[in-house]
Formats: structure tokens, sequence, C-alpha cells
């Protein structure tokens, strides 16, 4: 990328991030559960039963989840000077800037018109990063994000995500233009509960999220991380003003099947972006549990604090074919990384050898290597 980014604000004044003293991180916070190998077992089946689906109709490896890319973003990672000791923990110990790639998805499996409304999420990949690593990444140099645009995840436990995932699988393929009216008529559904206080995550799952522009949106990882000493959630929140007029705003998708990807193309041919990157400590176990997915994290006991800021500059839409290319050289798991940043409960540790057999079967499929930028050997790292 050959664009000057934007200069990062300067670090925030945080106000009594220690008048409740976070959790410590200590193995005994996870439990796992009896019967979990066989609900992962089930979540590596049911990917499994949606990329050969996807693979037989597109004739190219998709992701079993999040399969549709709205856009694919280059910037960079600052970690704010001056954090506080209880921010300054793992990335996050020391100032520093570094390349940074986004990836702005909805979660099915298969390629869907944009008026099939489903959640969002956004993959960030940060390169170049040092430190002691998880198992399995130990030669890499990265470390991944993966957040969804809602705080809490929407299955408590490795078992429930078994089962929404094998709905998912048995909906893949299915009578896209029905799923168009189912996705019309929950958004109804949902909007009228938001009009009485409330919303459903339900709905929104089965196609009732808004037709609301992702780059307005707030990302949560929604499932807890070790936070080096302490357990955390993370957010990435937009705050350039450009970002936050598009909080709420719906995007026209008339004769436009993929029309998010093409706003948020429009967005960025006029405008750089700033997002910052905030942490959320966990305070009582109780309240804020780790095995428990599903539960929201009360922000007004711990509230989220900035410490890093993301930003993109403004930048032409690279080709189809570009995107492509290197959307197929990118693997995300949130088990890329360091020690210190572990995924912590149930749904993480599903994820861990899920998403391995995931990625490394699409990389068969389209002919790429299944390995991390900066990895001792590797070939040309995909990223411009």
């Amino acid at each position: 990328m050959n664009e000057v980014l934007p200069e990062a604000s300067a670090a925030p004044v945080y106000l009594n991030v220690d008048a409740q003293p976070p959790v410590a991180y200590s193995p005994s916070v996870e439990r796992v559960e009896p019967d979990e190998a066989d609900a992962i077992a089930d979540i590596e089946q049911s990917l499994q039963k949606i990329a050969d689906i996807t693979y037989r109709d597109e004739g190219r490896g998709l992701r079993a989840v999040h399969a549709k890319s709205h856009a694919l973003l280059y910037g960079k990672l600052h970690v704010l000077d001056n954090l506080p000791p209880l921010l300054a923990q793992g990335l996050f110990a020391q100032p520093g800037t570094y390349p940074a790639v986004l990836r702005i998805s909805t979660s099915p499996g298969d390629l869907l018109d944009d008026k099939v409304s489903t959640p969002r999420g956004i993959a960030l990949k940060v390169l170049g990063v040092q430190g002691e690593r998880l198992a399995g990444s130990e030669q890499a140099t990265t470390q991944d994000f993966l957040m969804v645009n809602a705080p809490a995840f929407n299955k408590p436990n490795a078992q429930k995500f078994a089962g929404a995932l094998k709905l998912l699988a048995s909906t893949t393929d299915k009578a896209e233009g029905a799923k168009k009216l189912l996705s019309a008529l929950l958004r109804g559904t949902e909007k009228l509960l938001e009009a009485m206080g409330t919303e459903s995550a339900t709905l929104k799952g089965l196609g009732g999220h808004p037709l609301h522009h992702p780059l307005g949106e707030t990302y949560f990882s929604a499932v807890p991380f070790r936070f080096g000493d302490y357990i955390a959630k993370f957010s990435l929140a937009p705050v350039s003003p450009e970002l936050e007029a598009l909080e709420g705003v719906a995007v026209d998708l008339k004769d436009q099947p993929d029309g998010l990807r093409l706003a948020v193309e429009d967005f960025f041919n006029r405008n750089a972006a700033f997002w910052e990157l905030r942490v959320q400590l966990c305070r009582d176990l109780d309240t804020m549990p780790v095995e428990d997915a599903s539960v929201e994290w009360p922000q007004e006991h711990s509230p989220y604090l900035p410490v890093a800021q993301l930003t993109v500059a403004a930048h032409a839409p690279m080709t189809s074919e570009a995107r492509h290319r290197e959307e197929d050289a990118l693997f995300f798991n949130p088990w890329h990384g360091l020690a210190a940043h572990q995924p912590l409960g149930s749904v993480n540790r599903a994820r861990r050898s899920a998403y391995e057999l995931s990625g490394r079967a699409r990389a068969e499929r389209n002919g790429v290597a299944f390995e991390e930028p900066g990895v001792a050997g590797a070939g040309r790292c995909p990223f411009r």
C-alpha cells in the first residue's frame, strides 16, 4: 500500500480503570464440557458439508462461514502510547505500528444476494507481531481478531453452536428467492422489536439484520480471550466522523446483489477511516462468564477501553481478480496469535480444529499454500 495514512490521534485519558480490579487469568477459568469433543466433531462435519455444497456450485473453495466478502482492506494498527498497566498487555504492552488487513463479510457459507441480510463480521489480521506464540502458530508473526456486530455470541457453548451450524448446513443452497422474502419479513419483525426497546439475535441470524452500511457498525469479539494477566473481550468501533455518520444508514440494494461491497468501495474512493480497537476487562466471573458466550458482559461494570487505533487510507478498489486471489491466500483463526491472547471458553475451543480443517480444505481446493504471512521459508507475502 503506497497511500499515506492519516496520523493516529493522541492516547485517550483513562479514568478509574482500576476502580474494580479485573479478574486475573488462570487456566482454572475454563471448564471443558464432558461431551465437548462430540460437539466439535459435529461442527467440523457441518462446516465440511457447507464447503462441499458451495464448491459444487461455485467451482472454487469458499469459507464455510462468512463466505461473502464486502471488503478487503489494508491499513495500519497503532498501539496507543502511555497505556496504563492494566491495558499494556500482550500485543499492547508497548506502543508500535503494525501492518494490518481487514475482511468484512456476512455469516452464511453461500454467496447470497445482499438482500438476505444476516449478521456481519470483521476479521482483522495484524502482521509482524513478536512474542510467545500459541501452539500451532509458533512460526508465524500474526495476530488474528475475529469480530461480529453483536456484543455476545448467539449460542452459549460448543453444543449449541454445533446445532446452529447443522441448521445452517441444511439450508445452504436452498431457494435464495425464498430466503430474500423471509429476510424482508424478519427485518420487519426485528424493526418492531427494536421500536419496543428489545431485539432478537435469532431473528437477525436468520436474515432479519437491518440493511445498514457495514462501515457504520461496531464489531465485537463476542467471546472472551486471555489479555495477558487478565481476561477480556475485544471491540472495533468507528471513530472517524465519516464512519460515525454511517451508523444506522441503510444501503440501497435495489438491483444490486453486491451492493454492500459497492457501498464500501464508494466510501474509500473518497475517505480514509479510523477505528478504535478496544478491550473490556472481565471484573466478575459471575456476571462476565468465560464459558457462556451468549452472556453480554455489562458495560456499566466494565466499559470498553481503547488500546489501539486502526487506520485505512482512501484508495481505489482493487480488481475482482486481485480481490479473489488475495482473499484465497488469507486464513483467519483466533488461534493464530500470541499466547497472551489465548482464546477462552467452549466456543473458542471448538473453533480451533474446525477452522484449521476448513482452511486446509479450502487451500487445497484453490491450489494455494496454507500458511501465515511471515512464516519462515514461506513464499511471497500475499499482502500488497
